[in-house]
Parts: C-alpha cells; structure tokens; sequence
C-alpha cells in the first residue's frame, strides 16, 4: 500500500514544478509568519501594513496553485518574482531575506520548469573507458 502510494505521489510530483510551487509556498509562509503586528496596528498604520500581509499571502496562494495548477506555471512564476521582491519594502525585509530568498528561487525553478521533460530516473554515473596502459599498470 504505501509503495504504491510513493510511485503514484512520485507520478504526480514529475509532471509539475513541485520543488518550485514548494519553495514559492513556504516563502510565503516564512514571511508571514515572521509578520508580528496585530490587526489593530495595520488598520492604523494603512496600505503599507495592510501590503505586509497581503504579498505574503499571495505568494502562499501562488504557491499553491503553481502545485494544483502547473499549466498556468508562467504566469504564477513571475507574478511570485515581483511578490518576493515587493517584500523586501513591506515585510520586515522580506521575512528576515529568508521568505524572499525561498520566493525567488522557487519562482525561478517554475519559470524554467519544462513539461515535455523526462523525469529523472537518478545520477548516472560515467565511467571512463579503461585504457590497456592501465591494465598493464596494475597487474
């Protein structure tokens, strides 16, 4: 049962940007969570605090939908670049550079994501012909 659970979530997981959505979802989350004012002290405050949480909230939503929703990976990828960078004015230097690292790294591995690749099937390892002058060396 669970091997069969692994190959389907591993199906699933290669016909997406999983690592990018991933990345984007948890800077996102990283960035709101470091987010330490009241609802009180950003009504007060305005747009700029209201933007704190907003921005944050859409690269999580981005994330996300870059998961559920791979065809529309583009678009979500750049809208996720200009969000991650934006944080860097609203939200405490984009959670502490942390979330905007993760938000940019993650919108960047979805916008070079492609869908006609093969799925890695693991490191291949080359070896190197062996010469007959290295034969005779070790023998």
């Amino acid at each position: 049962m669970a091997g069969r659970a692994r190959t389907a979530f591993r199906r699933w997981r290669s016909d997406r940007p999983f690592w990018g959505g991933l990345l984007l979802a948890l800077g996102g989350t990283e960035i709101l969570l470091t987010e330490k004012a009241s609802l009180k002290v950003v009504m007060h405050i305005g747009m700029q605090g209201l933007a704190g949480y907003l921005l944050p909230t859409v690269m999580l939503v981005c994330g996300l939908l870059i998961l559920l929703g791979p065809a529309q990976r583009l678009f979500y990828s750049v809208l996720g670049i200009l969000l991650s960078l934006g944080t860097w004015l609203t939200s405490n230097l984009g959670g502490f550079l942390v979330g905007l690292l993760l938000g940019a790294a993650g919108s960047c591995l979805t916008f070079g994501w492609l869908p006609d690749q093969e799925p890695r099937r693991g490191v291949l390892r080359r070896r190197r012909p062996r010469s007959p002058a290295m034969d005779s060396a070790t023998s």
